[in-house]
């Protein structure tokens, strides 16, 4: 009877594990289908509520052929993954630095600093939005890539994933490291890196995915195409009189597939880092 309950159990908990997958996967499903197709044939389809609603009756690539050959989509890509490449450098440089000195080191309002870093990542952007556009236009950085950048080097939410997995630091090892005469670059660059790949991981692809889903910054600031990132793109084919379904859904894909495709060699590495640093303290 037990064995029979377990059983009965078992399923259920398959029957809503499914429910759940397809519930998350219909968005993606449905984008899917609708980029294979033409934009009449999406109104067409779209009621009633049929097979062809979800499933295309001709299925073309001429959305994903426009959305580059017609728009440059392929800029907006490159644009966007050059301003996450340098941001994931020097924004795992910065807040790791930042954050081993929090960890490892005492020094005068170390505690009161951290709390104010604390409370920085729980600011919405948009608050600080306006002030910000100041600063940036006040150094000339308006519509170029350096003040879609550097404002976003510094992230408490970094600085804080950091900061609890070297607490956790073997100060033995640190320790052994500065008798042997090791400089505080050295110190960084030979024990502490090597060690703490996991949570680089893990802060690279959220700085990553901090970057490519950004819309409000990258809109407020870089007002040219040559420097447009992605998710402006996106917004472009939504017209004053007309939307490009079709080529949205397109651009949408392409634009999905990219960070899929970075996340899922990592995703042992981020789980990693999420566990031994995010969860502590």
């Amino acid at each position: 009877m037990s064995g029979r309950r377990f059983s009965y159990s078992k399923i259920l908990l398959w029957l809503v594990l499914i429910l759940i997958a397809c519930i998350t996967l219909f968005p993606l499903l449905w984008g899917l289908a609708c980029s294979l197709r033409s934009d009449t044939e999406i109104f067409q389809y779209a009621r009633p509520l049929s097979f062809h609603t979800f499933v295309p009756v001709k299925v073309t690539l001429e959305s994903y052929v426009s959305i580059f050959r017609d728009f440059d989509f392929q800029r907006p890509l490159v644009n966007t993954l050059y301003v996450s490449a340098i941001t994931i450098v020097l924004g795992c440089l910065i807040n790791s630095i930042a954050a081993l000195a929090f960890a490892k080191f005492e020094f005068k309002g170390k505690k009161p600093i951290f709390v104010v870093i604390l409370i920085s990542f729980m600011i919405p952007f948009e608050a600080i939005a306006l002030p910000l556009y100041g600063v940036v236009n006040g150094f000339h950085w308006v519509n170029t890539f350096s003040g879609i950048i550097i404002p976003c080097l510094a992230d408490g939410l970094v600085l804080f994933l950091f900061n609890q997995f070297f607490k956790d630091f073997p100060e033995s090892i640190l320790e052994a490291a500065k008798i042997d005469g090791a400089s505080l670059p050295k110190l960084y660059t030979r024990i502490v890196l090597p060690l703490s790949i996991p949570v680089f991981v893990t802060a690279g692809l959220m700085i990553f995915m901090n970057q490519w889903n950004a819309y409000l910054w990258p809109l407020v600031i870089a007002r040219s195409p040559e420097i447009r990132l992605v998710q402006i793109a996106l917004a472009s084919f939504k017209m004053e009189r007309v939307t490009l379904w079709s080529c949205l859904y397109a651009a949408s894909m392409v634009s999905a597939l990219i960070p899929l495709l970075l996340f899922l060699p990592f995703q042992k590495y981020y789980v990693q880092g999420i566990t031994s640093s995010g969860i502590k303290g």
